[in-house]
């Protein structure tokens, strides 16, 4: 059977939906699929074009038998929503040019990452060129997500975009999301067959990880990841005095708000904050590992969203510190694997940092939960296995 990966954002990128991606094709491999990706010039989070990829507008790529085919995109990591748009829909065209390679190969099935829904769109046409069962896969609801983050207001160039949203979940074979509430969501719109497929997390990278935490007097908390407006890592920064917790706060990352940040840090030395470059993802087990708790915000409850964060931090039992709600507070109160406080509510998450630095007992029941949870129940290989085998079973007509 071949499967085409369709996505703006893939390795040697870091981040949750390039790592997802990733360990997807490789397992899709191992089954015995023949795995195709079509993506962009790598240049997140920066947004700007990897040096090695600068000056080109097509790249053919070989990755342990997986094809990559790369295409130029306009990269920006700007805030203007103008330029941002501007640059999803440069790749949304220039991804067309594999047509040729696409006809020649006839895949079986197009699978498609959302956002940008503008790339969904652009699968729905190629998979319809070369007679291939689409399957979109939604990892934020676009554009309720932009309207949530105030990026595009309820006016009619939302609803202009909420009927491509609807149109494509029809035209769909198959809609995927990786939460309970964008599953829903999908059923709601007019998806026809939906499936809950979970981001989830590679267990056995993080096994060798050993957690057994003993009182402290200084505990050192971590944060990994994008450092833009919508995880609000610089309003934590500029409302929190660690040290007066008697508390170190870690971050490593890069993103929109990074050189304001550090720009802040270093007016602010005396906060116990440091500022650290992004680590790959092989580096991020034995990283997190060091911890006694890991810090996860969000600015707003974002509708479906579940921080890929929440798992990686289970596998490796650190106990969660949750800045948000919805679906992702659901699972850590559920699971009993951390503490949660309501977006941008500075006072709730220091008394949690105080409650998790107090409880020696609290923070090894929280770490033993995530573990065990994390193996039961949000097992990527199990759950890209799982998703394997129904769609050869929906290919043999079973």
């Amino acid at each position: 059977m071949k499967i085409i990966i369709l996505s703006q954002f893939f390795h040697p990128e870091i981040g949750a939906p390039q790592n997802r991606l990733l360990e997807l094709a490789r397992i899709f491999n191992i089954k015995g699929w023949e795995v195709s990706v079509i993506t962009s010039m790598p240049n997140y989070p920066t947004g700007k074009i990897f040096p090695a990829f600068r000056g080109k507008f097509k790249l053919k790529e070989n990755l342990d038998s997986i094809n990559i085919l790369r295409y130029w995109m306009y990269a920006s990591n700007a805030k203007g929503t103008v330029i941002r748009i501007f640059s999803m829909l440069t790749f949304s065209f220039t991804c067309l040019f594999s047509y040729a390679f696409l006809k020649k190969l006839k895949p079986d099935f197009f699978f498609v990452e959302s956002p940008p829904l503008s790339l969904a769109l652009s699968g729905y046409v190629l998979s319809k060129l070369c007679k291939s069962k689409l399957i979109m896969n939604v990892s934020d609801i676009w554009p309720l997500t932009a309207k949530e983050l105030g990026a595009i207001n309820d006016g009619v160039f939302y609803k202009r975009i909420e009927s491509i949203e609807k149109f494509l979940y029809k035209k769909a074979f198959l809609c995927t999301g990786q939460s309970e509430e964008i599953v829903e969501h999908l059923k709601r719109k007019g998806g026809k067959k939906v499936y809950l497929f979970r981001n989830g997390v590679d267990v056995q990278r993080f096994t060798h990880v050993a957690k057994e935490f003993m009182k402290q007097d200084l505990i050192k908390i971590i944060y990994t990841g994008l450092i833009g407006v919508a995880q609000g890592i610089f309003e934590i920064a500029k409302n929190i005095n660690f040290k007066e917790l008697a508390a170190e706060f870690h971050i490593y990352g890069d993103g929109a708000e990074k050189e304001a940040l550090s720009s802040f840090l270093i007016r602010n030395p005396e906060r116990n904050i440091f500022l650290h470059e992004p680590v790959n993802r092989e580096e991020i087990p034995d990283l997190i590992g060091k911890f006694y708790c890991t810090i996860i915000p969000l600015v707003k409850n974002i509708y479906g969203a579940v921080p890929s964060k929440i798992y990686e931090a289970m596998a490796c039992g650190l106990p969660i510190l949750f800045s948000g709600s919805g679906e992702g507070a659901r699972i850590i109160i559920g699971y009993d694997v951390g503490l949660t406080s309501r977006p941008g509510d500075f006072e709730e998450l220091k008394k949690n940092i105080l409650t998790i630095k107090n409880s020696v007992e609290l923070r090894n029941r929280m770490s033993l939960n995530g573990r065990k949870i994390s193996a039961e129940k949000f097992d990527r290989n199990k759950i890209i296995e799982k998703f394997s085998n129904k769609l050869l079973s929906i290919a043999e007509g079973r």
